[in-house]
């Protein structure tokens, strides 16, 4: 609450510098009591099932409910489905996603948290076990699995898998490997992203606030274009407590699509994953590569070497030709004394007659 009280005379003299940033702080003060905290990046283009609903202070969505006595199971799915081939046009253009999340999973051995690819009538066949899929034959799912179930073959009871149309994961990974606990109640970030040109899908996980890792935790080959055909499907995040009181709740989702055009599959993104006539067409193009180079190579080797072979003929030359000049210098004869023979002449100097001209 905001309190005037009456000012002195002499204190109503107010800078206008100083009034201005009394003005500002209280227009900032009334901004932060006025202010409303927002609701979790979740969207309204969301359908609840089963036990899933808002919490009390709508800062997340809670998959499941501990309070109820028989196992409790929850799923949150986009409305609007969508199709992982495109078949708009002529040419079947397949569909990459990318989706990422925040969550958290009590500190319990229960099923976990799911993002799971279903068929469109698959909310009539949710069950409250395994993540809802149990009636379902025909599923995507990556599962963030916090109990151990040797029925199926689990790693362990902190793993991440891939399953596909099965509980029996076809590839795991071991959360504990990049130190992380998926039960431990704390905030975690994923990112789940699928390529179709490359047909492989990726899973990355770290805890909330820390950047997208590098690697990937989880990568498995897999055509959902193939495997959906031109069928509707849901995408969503599933919840189940199986026999615990595990309560798993999700703060944020984002879920995108994109449309890749056929002239950019001639090179998927997973080199291991190219066919044999790629890899092929590739070592060919490695040894056309490694002749040039050879080539290339033996072409600047010889010109080196004919340049210096020049190099040593012109300081050659020019050695020999300075070893001339000092040896014989242009222009002065070598000459000895013996070669010159001195003769005496006699002048006679008189006074013009013509007898001193006889004599």
């Amino acid at each position: 609450m905001l309190e005037f009280h009456s000012l002195p005379s002499a204190a109503c003299s107010i800078h206008p510098y100083r009034a201005l940033i009394f003005v500002s702080a209280l227009l900032s003060a009334l901004q932060c009591s006025l202010s409303i905290p927002h609701k979790p990046h979740l969207g309204s283009n969301l359908l609840l099932i089963g036990d899933a609903k808002f919490t009390t202070n709508s800062f997340s969505i809670r998959l499941t409910d501990p309070r109820i006595s028989s196992p409790s199971a929850g799923l949150i799915v986009q409305k609007k489905p969508i199709r992982l081939s495109s078949s708009a046009s002529k040419s079947k253009k397949p569909v990459s996603f990318s989706t990422d999340f925040t969550f958290s999973i009590s500190p319990h051995n229960g099923d976990g948290l799911a993002f799971v690819v279903v068929p469109r009538s698959f909310q009539s066949k949710f069950s409250v076990e395994s993540f809802g899929l149990l009636k379902e034959n025909r599923f995507l799912g990556v599962e963030f699995d916090t109990s151990v179930d040797e029925n199926v073959g689990d790693l362990n009871a902190n793993h991440v898998g891939l399953d596909v149309g099965s509980l029996a994961s076809v590839e795991t990974s071991n959360v504990s490997s990049i130190g992380l606990v998926l039960n431990s109640g704390v905030k975690l970030h994923s990112w789940v992203d699928y390529d179709s040109s490359s047909k492989r899908i990726e899973v990355r996980l770290s805890k909330f606030g820390s950047p997208r890792p590098y690697s990937p935790l989880l990568v498995y080959k897999i055509d959902l274009g193939e495997m959906w055909k031109n069928e509707e499907v849901l995408v969503g995040l599933s919840s189940s407590t199986g026999n615990s009181m595990q309560t798993s709740s999700v703060y944020t989702w984002n879920f995108r699509t994109r449309e890749v055009p056929q002239w950019l599959h001639s090179q998927p993104l997973n080199p291991r994953a190219f066919s044999r006539e790629h890899s092929e067409e590739k070592l060919a193009q490695k040894r056309k590569i490694c002749a040039l180079g050879f080539m290339s190579g033996l072409v600047f080797l010889t010109g080196c070497g004919a340049f210096l072979a020049l190099v040593v003929m012109f300081l050659w030359a020019l050695f020999e030709n300075s070893s001339e000049t000092v040896l014989t210098i242009p222009g002065k004869c070598t000459l000895h004394s013996g070669d010159f023979r001195y003769e005496k002449i006699n002048v006679v100097v008189g006074d013009g007659t013509p007898d001193d001209a006889k004599k």
